[in-house]
Parts: structure tokens; sequence; C-alpha cells
């Protein structure tokens, strides 16, 4: 059944869908459902964080079940505990000093009675009873959506789960009496519609409705890119976000061409206002990628012990993407020193930088010209030729890294060579120092010393720090480590980011050890990593924090 809010400013009414349309709710009412809004809708997301510290993902009615297929922008909350998951989680937050004395988080706490009790500590929703008017009918899942109503705007809603539609009348009635600004209320604010299990709150009621309308028989949940989307992305988590294809007919709405560079998208030039021109064209194969564009999402959860980040993305610039497309530069930092304290390693395929080079130039055609009179006056005054010096200097892959034995004593008084620094590269060495030559000779002596390559397992290696050179020419075996494994992708990443806390004697707490809460709050921290591959047409992504 169908719910609708409408009626007198003393609280609205809920009616069948089936009946006749409902005069739309006047300004007071409006201001109370804004209220609703923004408790039950936005507070649920917003303080989705705090929440899904003791929730993991978990089967069942999702929101993307409640929204039209038309959906263009999703960003969902699930809530629901699921018993050994949530018991994980908590006891991974309780290692933190700093949650367990502000938060103190129980695995039986409500945590929805917590946050009301939150938002209502403000003394603006005088008389709310959690036990009495939430708890009977607030489910665990929430969303907010940009959905394509066919309008020349997109339209903002959010979507609230709710374990007993009956009772949300009566719950959702006494939120807009207590939290609404009473009879002076003023504004048009909002409204909403419950419809079984989910409630659809929009900027009216008129709009809420038809979003319950456009998904009958035609939901998110079932529409192909999303499952396409979410799935590349590992599955349902407790936080789910997904962007469609659909959202580029909105570019304008949503910051225009820079807008698609929030996304991950290349953006085009703004004004000075931070806004695109509206004067300038979009060029043809920014255009091009725009329209390869066919969806992105990612997804937040827990995995034994450890948070991780997943995303997949579809590949609309293949031509830049195939430059990195190998497992070398992935590969060179699993063969660093076992010690190693943080690393970062990519691939690049011959030819990067002039086709990185190309991109930049036809997709700012104005200032194509400026661009080729600049590298001409940089190549004549260094001697450096691009692209080719640059590809030559950062080889078939390259990897930086830091090692053991950092001391902030020693490199106050000693300078760079104290910092255990260094580089490798898979490319000629001696190419590579010929480069090099040319950069020492405008960078001064004191730094020349620091760009003289060695040789060691196959790579070229530079490094500030002379015992480390030793300890890079040398390799090892990072990648057996169970610290790398936990954090890497390693079957299939080609990029590589690693951090490894519990290095160095723990260096992290070590440096911090001037600051003993500080200090206290990181001890628990164990590694952190990044990976990132291609694979066809999808860009994948996993970030991932474990603990002790």
């Amino acid at each position: 059944m169908s719910m609708t809010s409408g009626g007198p400013a003393d609280g609205p009414e809920y009616l069948d869908g089936s009946r006749p349309a409902q005069t739309p709710p006047d300004n007071d009412n409006k201001k109370r459902l804004i209220a609703v809004g923004a408790i039950v809708a936005g507070g649920a997301v917003v303080a989705g964080g705090a929440w899904a510290a003791t929730s993991f993902f978990s089967t069942g009615a999702q929101p993307a079940e409640a929204l039209p297929a038309s959906t263009v922008a999703y960003f969902s909350v699930d809530l629901d505990p699921s018993g050994g998951q949530k018991i994980e989680a908590i006891k991974t937050l309780r290692k933190f000093p700093g949650f367990t004395d502000k938060v103190d988080l129980q695995t039986d706490d409500d945590l929805r009675e917590r946050f009301f009790e939150e938002v209502t500590s403000s003394g603006e929703c005088e008389g709310l009873d959690y036990d009495a008017d939430v708890k009977p009918w607030l489910g665990s899942r929430a969303a907010m959506a940009v959905v394509d109503l066919g309008e020349d705007e997109p339209t903002p809603v959010g979507v609230v789960q709710t374990t007993d539609s009956g009772k949300a009348e009566d719950g959702l009635s006494a939120l807009v009496d207590a939290c609404g600004g009473g009879e002076g209320a003023e504004g048009d604010v909002g409204g909403w519609v419950v419809d079984g299990d989910w409630i659809v709150v929009a900027e009216t009621q008129e709009i809420a409705q038809k979003v319950v309308d456009a998904a009958d028989g035609s939901t998110l949940a079932g529409n192909a890119s999303f499952e396409e989307w979410t799935g590349e992305a590992g599955g349902d988590g407790f936080m789910t976000m997904y962007v469609g294809k659909g959202v580029t007919k909105y570019l304008d709405e949503l910051g225009g061409m820079g807008g698609m560079g929030m996304m991950g998208m290349p953006g085009a030039a703004l004004g000075e206002d931070g806004t695109p021109s509206d004067s300038e064209e979009v060029p043809e194969e920014l255009q091009q990628m725009i329209d390869d564009f066919d969806g992105m999402a990612a997804t937040v959860r827990f995995d034994d012990g450890a948070v991780e980040i997943e995303y997949a993305m579809s590949n609309y610039q293949p031509d830049l993407t195939k430059f990195i497309d190998s497992q070398n530069g992935a590969d060179m930092v699993a063969g660093l020193p076992d010690d190693t304290v943080a690393a970062f390693g990519m691939s690049l395929e011959e030819g990067w930088a002039g086709a990185m080079l190309d991109y930049f130039k036809r997709n700012l055609p104005d200032e194509s010209a400026a661009i080729d009179e600049q590298l001409a006056q940089f190549e004549s005054e260094t001697g450096l030729a691009f692209p080719e010096d640059v590809e030559t200097l950062l080889g078939e892959g390259v990897t930086v890294s830091l090692g053991s034995g950092l001391d902030p004593d020693a490199v106050a008084n000693g300078g760079p060579g104290e910092v255990p620094v260094g580089i490798r590269i898979d490319g000629d060495a001696d190419e590579i120092q010929a480069v090099l030559d040319k950069i020492a000779a405008q960078a001064g002596p004191e730094m020349a010393e620091f760009m003289q390559v060695t040789e060691g397992d196959g790579y070229a290696v530079l490094a500030l720090q002379e015992g480390y050179r030793g300890e890079l020419e040398g390799g090892g075996s990072l990648g057996d480590s169970a610290a790398y494994s936990e954090v890497v992708e390693s079957d299939e990443a080609q990029s590589v980011m690693f951090v490894n806390f519990n290095a160095d004697d723990d260096w992290l707490v070590r440096l911090t050890g001037d600051s003993p809460e500080v200090s206290k709050n990181l001890e628990p921290l164990s590694a952190f990593g990044v990976s990132g591959w291609v694979d066809d047409d999808v860009l994948h992504g996993l970030l991932k924090l474990t603990t002790d």
C-alpha cells in the first residue's frame, strides 16, 4: 500500500495512493517535512560512517529496490548488524583508545538511538521519544540518490527503510510535530511517500510520488548497469556508491564539465568564477571520452579486521591507460627489501609521455601553440628533450621507496644524505645517467652527488643514503611478507602503494612519541595498501587498511 503525506497544519494524513490526489502540504507542513528529511534521510546517511563501525552488509532488501532504474547516482548505507561481523568491527575500533574514550560503543548498542539523542540534544525536537516515536518503525538502511525523471534538472531524493509502514505514519507525524517548528513554521521544504518497506523523501510529496511510480516494475536494483558496476566493485558493503552513464546528461547541473573531474573524469577549463566557460566548445576527444563513460561503483566494508574500499570505473581513456597496463611496476615493488617502510610503483609503456602531451594539447586546443613554445624554450635552456628524456628517465617501470632507519635527528644534522629513500628504474642505467647529468648541470654541485646511477638486481638505482642504495641494489622479497599480501591485490595489481606501520620499530609510533595521545591511537595500525589495475574496459582499485 502506498501512503502519501498531506493534510492540515497540525500534521499530515497518510492516504492510500489509489485515492484522488490530495492538496499539496501548506508551508507550515512543508517546514515540518524538511525536518523529517534532514533527520531521517540526510541524518541516516551522514551518520553512516559512525553506524557502519558496528555493522556489515547482510542480504535482504536494499534501498535500490525503492528507486527507479533511471537513477543516475546513488549512495547507500546498510546498517543491519550481522552477528560476528558486527563484533569483529567493534573489536577493531576498540583497539583505538580515542574511539573507546569518545564513543565507547558496545556490540549490543542501538546506534540509531545514539544518533537521535545527538540530533535532539539541541532542544529543537522537544517531546520526541525515541522508543515510542522512532524505534518501532525505523529500519537499518538508507540512501541518497539522484533520479532522472525526464526533467531538465536531476531530482535528488532520500530513501529510508521502515520496519512497519503502519507505525511509520504515526512516527513521521511525531517527527514533524516535534521538529518542524510548530504553527509558526514557514517555507517550501519537502514531502514524503511511504511505500511498503520504504520511505521516499523529496522536495515535495508530488515528486516523491513520481519516484515511487517510476520505480514500479523497473527498479535500480534490477538495472543491468547497476548490477554490473556494483558487482565489479565487489558486491554489497555497508556503504555502496554508484554513478550511471545517465549522469552525463546533467553535467551542467552537476558542475558542468568540471564536475566530471570530481568523478575522476576529465574536466574542461573553468572560468574566473570556477564554473565552466559557456563560450568554450567541448573538444571532440573529450566529448568522446564522456560518451564512452559507462558507469562506476564503489563499496566500503569490513573484512576480517580490515577496512577496505573497492571501486570500479569504466575505462573511458583507453588511449592513455594502455601505457600503464602491465604488472611490471607491481612486481618491482614486490621485489624491494623486506624491511621497506613505504613504497609506490607503476609501469610505463614506451610512448606514455608523448601520449600525455598530445592529450593535453588536443583537449586545450587554444593553448596548444603556447605549450609548444614553452617546451621549446625549456629544451633550449636545459638541453633536455621532451618527451624523450622523460621517458628515458622513468624507463618501463619505477618505484619510489622508504627504507628502515629513519632518524629525524640525523636528518636534521646531516641533511638529505641521512634519509633512506631511493628510486629503482627498469631502464638503461647509462642512458638515465646521461639525462641526470643534464639536470645536474642546471641544479648545481650540491645536488649532483644525489644524481649518480648504479645498477643492481637488474635495475638502475638512485638513492640519497649510500647504505640504502646498497639495499636497493640487492633487492628483496617484500611481496612475500604477510603485511604486504594482506593489503595488496598481488594477483591483479599493476600499480601499488604500500605502507607498513609495523616496520622500523613501529616507525610512526616512534616518530610521534612526543605526543603520547596521538601515538597510542596510531599503535594499532598495521599496514595500508592501494592496488590499481586495468581489466579490459574496467579500471579497478582496492584500498585496504589492517590493524594488529
